[in-house]
């Protein structure tokens, strides 16, 4: 559900001088008008912005706007600092979000430094122009719950019972993820504006008055293996822990609340909503500290389901970090989903591929699906998706898509997709992108590459070399991002966009940039020693050297 103030944008009239600036601004209008609070250029996660101030936002469209094609902008945290003269082959926009010298990448540093004007975090895909809304993430969560189906409850989560929380611009995914598995899921979140917008975009089932409520709506639904999304406006640290109290155990649990922030993201439970929001600026200090202890609570809640048999995971929000810093030794007993469900596949390169229709035709969309299940029949996991996500998920902003694609999938999709630009079978250009959790683009010891097989996990050498190869293959952009606020010395990750807009040139730079892109992420699985990755490596001969 856009908001009405930045309107989503579309059509055939081109305000630049060719359509892949044209696209890139498309995008970057995108992510406001799906964005949790786009007057404050914050389009997920309380602090990724797409831009550092409406100054820089201004120049950007300008730029965008008015550059040539033998031109590249470059982005300093969401400040555009230079318009340089380079090739038609070249990427258009070069950035760099948030990149803090390792001794000194903090939070209280971050803080520092985003007070007086100098840096801004763009999350994963938010200073990237890449975020898409709740769609982004949403089969990435629902191929975790698909694999805990598998792995615990014979294929499927009819009948089971989830507990999550969270409904901001990446938690808000997990009632219609939940819902498409088959469960019966209750997702808690503070704001009462994010569960309306959740349940206004048919996410949500139904909004809860009260917990007694939310149990017996979902407990019903648990016992007749119906699937039924309830959402709860409360803290978390006091569901979790009531739910337990009452001998309530659900099957599954996890949370992505934005705990990841102690300041800007997880309220504390001691506080009001408006309380926290206050004390961001009047008493930051004593807003850690109680939201660190509010998280403490939270997980060892969490814990507790876990040992009494309920399968418990992190959703990659640093919960695990700062339950740890606020007492919980065995905070770690929690895994990570990555390692936990998805590790199989990122060692293939498969993972959050994104495709976005430029002419903002819904048509468009829907021509490509048909194309998905055409060059993939039987591609188990996204036939699957597609058929499920046509019925069931609805656009926001740009219409869009999200199919977990591999290694040479990818490339192939792509230039099937160019060529129907070309041949005048969509509206208009596409845009490719993908997740920055992607198998050679993150560093993140906490998340992504937590309990490498090798013990790589703190190296970044291999997002900051998927960016300059990147480059080398001509995208139309490339970014490098690193944490801010509680994420500040976490993680680095790069990102990458291409347009399709028919052209022999988009094929070039769609055929290099996507095939080295996932070349290198088998690369750095085949690295750390995954057999996976190596048989991807041997059987299609990506370019690892086997050392």
């Amino acid at each position: 559900m856009a908001n009405p103030r930045f309107p989503v944008p579309g059509g055939p009239t081109l305000r630049a001088k060719g359509w892949r600036q044209e696209a890139l601004l498309r995008l970057l209008e995108n992510v406001l008008a799906v964005g949790e609070d786009p007057d404050n250029l914050i389009v997920y996660a309380s602090l990724g912005r797409a831009a550092r101030n409406w100054a820089a936002h201004a120049k950007i469209v300008e730029t965008l706007t008015t550059m040539d094609e033998d031109q590249t902008l470059v982005i300093q945290s969401g400040k555009p600092v230079g318009l340089l003269r380079t090739h038609p082959q070249a990427p258009l926009v070069i950035m760099a979000n948030c990149n803090i010298v390792g001794q000194w990448a903090k939070a209280e540093v971050f803080y520092e430094l985003q007070e007086k004007g100098l840096i801004c975090w763009g999350g994963l895909t938010a200073g990237a122009w890449q975020y898409i809304g709740s769609q982004g993430v949403i089969q990435g969560t629902y191929e975790i719950f698909m694999r805990i189906a598998e792995k615990r409850f014979g294929g499927t989560l009819a009948g089971r019972f989830v507990l999550t929380a969270g409904l901001g611009g990446m938690g808000g995914s997990q009632p219609l993820a939940g819902r498409m598995a088959g469960a019966a899921i209750l997702c808690v979140d503070v704001d009462p504006e994010r569960a309306a917008k959740r349940k206004a975009i048919g996410y949500l089932d139904v909004i809860a008055p009260d917990l007694d409520a939310a149990l017996a709506l979902v407990l019903a639904a648990k016992a007749e293996g119906r699937a039924l999304s309830v959402g709860l406006v409360a803290n978390a640290a006091d569901v979790y822990p009531e739910i337990h109290r009452r001998g309530i155990i659900p099957d599954v649990v996890t949370d992505q609340t934005a705990a990841h922030d102690l300041v800007y993201g997880y309220v504390p439970n001691t506080r009001t909503l408006d309380e926290a929001r206050a004390m961001r600026k009047t008493d930051p200090a004593t807003l850690m500290a109680e939201s660190r202890a509010a998280i403490a609570v939270h997980v060892r809640a969490m814990l507790d389901f876990q040992q009494a048999g309920a399968e418990v995971f992190d959703n990659g929000n640093l919960i695990r970090t700062h339950a740890r810093d606020g007492g919980v030794a065995d905070a770690f007993d929690i895994p990570i989903f990555t390692e936990a469900y998805l590790r199989p596949l990122f060692s293939r390169a498969i993972g959050p591929f994104r495709w976005m229709a430029l002419s903002g035709d819904p048509e468009d969309i829907r021509k490509i699906d048909d194309k998905v299940l055409e060059l993939f029949p039987d591609d188990r996991i996204v036939a699957n998706w597609i058929r499920l996500a046509r019925d069931n998920v609805p656009f926001e902003g740009l219409p869009a898509r999200i199919a977990w694609l591999g290694h040479g999938a990818r490339t192939k999709l792509a230039l099937a997709v160019n060529a129907m630009v070309r041949d005048g079978a969509l509206t208009g250009p596409v845009a490719f992108s993908r997740d920055h959790l992607d198998a050679g683009a993150m560093a993140h010891p906490n998340i992504m590459t937590e309990k490498m097989k090798d013990g790589s996990d703190a190296i970044a050498d291999w997002p900051l070399i998927d960016a300059m190869t990147l480059c080398s293959s001509m995208a139309d952009l490339v970014v490098v991002h690193s944490g801010g606020g509680g994420y500040a010395g976490f993680m680095t990750s790069a990102g990458v966009t291409l347009i399709a807009d028919g052209t022999d040139a988009a094929d070039r730079r769609l055929g290099l940039s996507l095939t080295n892109d996932t070349s290198l992420g088998v690369i750095r699985y085949a690295d750390a020693g995954y057999s996976e990755a190596v048989d991807e490596a041997e059987k299609k001969a990506v370019g690892w050297l086997g050392l």
